[in-house]
């Protein structure tokens, strides 16, 4: 199980790699792929994150207790990445290099993110106001960034957060994913399944943080 999260804490324009030996969880114990992680430092493109970094991070660890209830009983190994601040070659790059494990059909891929940050606080108030609400205005905005995902087309991506500059936390690993799509044999359609924000923002006040959820697929 290949998990890849934004750093929220950690500067880095590089990926990094776990240092870790296992994930615990309530649910149960995650074993951390040495193997994996060791071809993967072998490339010289990997920094390592220590402990401290490691157990900071939120967007990895949220979706660990749902990976070890997912594959209980089976016996899976993770490799945890965390993706840096990336420019767009460099998402290229690691795409590239992450696209093999696309076409083994034992991987799984875990991407973490969420949608548009918006209020004040994340000093985001993007509105079009031919949508009405604002939280009307947040959700067009983040489902045009779902529509361009659903495409598979990084460089699609890339133009719709250079246009709207969408706080989407999780824009690196989405964008090294689709990357890895693109490089792959295997032909994988996205399709999203829910999407939800934290409040519905009426005043320039309010905030919230919209989230959903994909899934991604071999196309038969």
């Amino acid at each position: 199980v290949f998990l890849l999260g934004p750093s929220h804490h950690y500067y880095t324009p590089k990926c990094a790699l776990s240092q870790a030996t296992i994930y615990q969880t309530p649910v149960g114990d995650l074993p951390i792929d040495l193997e994996v992680i060791k071809e993967l430092e072998a490339t010289g493109k990997f920094d390592s994150m220590d402990l401290g970094v490691d157990e900071a991070e939120h967007s990895m660890e949220m979706h660990l207790p749902y990976l070890a209830k997912v594959f209980e009983g089976h016996p899976v190994k993770v490799v945890p990445i965390l993706i840096g601040a990336l420019s767009a070659a460099s998402e290229a790059v690691y795409g590239r290099l992450l696209a093999k494990y696309v076409d083994d059909p034992s991987n799984f891929f875990s991407v973490s993110s969420d949608f548009c940050h918006w209020g004040s606080r994340f000093s985001y108030t993007y509105y079009d106001d031919k949508y009405g609400a604002i939280h009307k205005s947040v959700e067009a905005l983040d489902r045009l960034g779902m529509d361009i995902i659903e495409t598979g087309d990084p460089d699609r991506f890339k133009q719709y957060l250079g246009e709207y500059e969408n706080t989407i936390c999780g824009r690196h690993p989405m964008g090294v994913f689709l990357n890895m799509l693109k490089n792959c044999s295997t032909k994988i359609k996205i399709k999203f399944l829910r999407y939800e924000q934290s409040s519905q923002c009426k005043h320039k006040r309010d905030s919230s943080v919209s989230y959903a959820s994909a899934a991604a697929k071999v196309d038969a």
